[in-house]
């Protein structure tokens, strides 16, 4: 944890930070870019992150999406929960569709480039998963409370 953990935290949790995820996603893209996957803004609030790439099921379009994870065994956790939003965001219904395919995705941990396989974390084990996704980012337990949906939670297992 670094030393703007606690700020990040604190940020995160806003009922509006919804609204300027657009600007944010726009910002930590551009950054990341611009410093070839060395720099984003998760990382400078010295939190786990990475860029997640999935080619969309209708468009065949591959899209990068840099997201907060949480170190898991060999690999990563990710949730969809696009700070308690009504609806999951995009990238959640590419990541299933390549989960139910047996495909994998593109994942970038500051500028180490791998595959990895999505698996979507089901019931028996989610609340342990969960528990521990709390640790890292408190802030999901705000976001579930905000929305009616059960976030999904995906496990990144690198091939």
């Amino acid at each position: 944890m670094g030393m703007l953990t606690p700020l990040a935290i604190r940020i995160g949790g806003l009922s509006w930070m919804p609204l300027l995820l657009p600007q944010i996603t726009w910002l930590d893209k551009t950054l990341q870019r611009l410093t070839r996957g060395r720099l984003s803004i998760l990382r400078i609030a010295g939190l786990p992150n990475l860029m997640l790439t999935v080619v969309g099921r209708k468009s065949g379009v591959p899209r990068s999406t840099p997201l907060l994870c949480v170190p898991y065994g060999d690999g990563n956790l990710i949730a969809g929960s696009n700070f308690g939003g009504a609806k999951a965001p995009v990238w959640v219904v590419n990541v299933r569709a390549v989960a139910e395919s047996g495909g994998t995705v593109t994942v970038d941990v500051q500028g180490r480039v791998h595959q990895a396989v999505p698996r979507e974390i089901g019931t028996a084990e989610r609340d342990q998963v969960w528990a521990h996704m709390l640790r890292t980012w408190p802030n999901y337990a705000k976001y579930a409370e905000r929305t009616d949906r059960v976030i999904p939670v995906f496990f990144l297992e690198p091939r």
